[in-house]
């Protein structure tokens, strides 16, 4: 019986998919301050890929900074998938720390959280700790798997504006691609 055959580009496809799903797990299972879990991930591709990039250039007409946006709008477009990590950044850890700008974690809690340039704050440094290392455990399970990409925050900002992990406050985005040569680095 002869094997299937399979295309490049299909083959190419399915396996970022499946390198974004071991990602998506990766950024659960990264260690949490406390372990206490307020991650939320998302694996976006087709029309939903596409709002994120239309929702990037619709920002850059109200951003000062527009031209990251364009620019990520463009690789975002490129990428076959992205995934989202996100966080709820309004839970505090309890540890009082002062980090976010109240003596107690209660006055935090208390506090009117509200939508800064691109994100809602304030924020519990402890949350955003544990973005940072779910956004390292994703990218390094990529980076593992040879799958192209790169985190952005501009990607995290449209999401966030299209409500696309309706609890969190923070949420970074990073499109993968498997081209060629690397589409997110030397970029103009």
């Amino acid at each position: 019986m002869t094997p299937p055959i399979i295309e490049g580009k299909k083959a190419e496809l399915d396996g970022i998919l499946q390198a974004a799903e071991l990602m998506l797990v990766t950024a659960r299972t990264a260690p949490k301050t406390g372990g206490r879990d307020d991650v939320l991930t998302l694996l976006v591709d087709g029309e939903e890929k596409e709002a994120i990039a239309d929702e990037m250039e619709e920002t850059t007409k109200e951003k000062e900074i527009r031209i990251y946006f364009e620019r990520d709008a463009k690789n975002v477009r490129d990428s076959e998938a992205v995934v989202l990590v996100g966080v709820r950044g309004n839970k505090s850890y309890g540890l009082d720390c002062g980090a976010c700008g109240y003596d107690k974690c209660s006055e935090f809690e208390k506090s009117q959280k509200k939508l800064g340039k691109y994100f809602t704050g304030p924020t519990c440094l402890f949350k955003a700790l544990d973005l940072g290392i779910a956004l390292g455990s994703a990218a390094k399970m990529a980076s593992l798997l040879n799958i192209d990409n790169r985190i952005m925050v501009t990607i995290g900002t449209a999401a966030l504006r299209l409500n696309l992990l309706p609890e969190a406050t923070t949420i970074i985005g990073m499109p993968m691609s498997a081209k060629g040569k690397n589409i997110y680095f030397d970029r103009k």
